[in-house]
């Protein structure tokens, strides 16, 4: 039991992590649309394209399930969504062993 808790635990903060990257590539993404930061900030474009980088080979495929939206990028949200289903399943699994 105790084993299950701890791969739980370790899938769970995985997914904070990566909702997190979400939410800062949002963020900086917003800052770029609305010129609050200059592109040309090689910091702040390094890093951008870095959490791009990362995110792109899990976002990918829920791109190329999801219908064209236009400019709107749901992507992000439907795998924000997915790993909070994938949690509240493991955990329902974690307490019914």
């Amino acid at each position: 039991m105790q084993a299950l808790y701890a791969i739980y635990e370790i899938i769970s903060l995985l997914t904070n992590v990566l909702v997190m990257l979400i939410i800062v590539q949002f963020v900086i993404g917003l800052l770029f649309a609305f010129n609050v930061v200059n592109t040309s900030n090689d910091f702040l474009m390094a890093f951008y394209n870095s959490i791009n980088r990362l995110l792109e080979p899990v976002l990918r495929p829920i791109r190329n399930l999801m219908p064209q939206t236009g400019a709107i990028d749901f992507s992000p949200l439907v795998l924000i969504i997915v790993l909070q289903i994938v949690l509240i399943v493991l955990s329902s699994v974690i307490r019914a062993a």
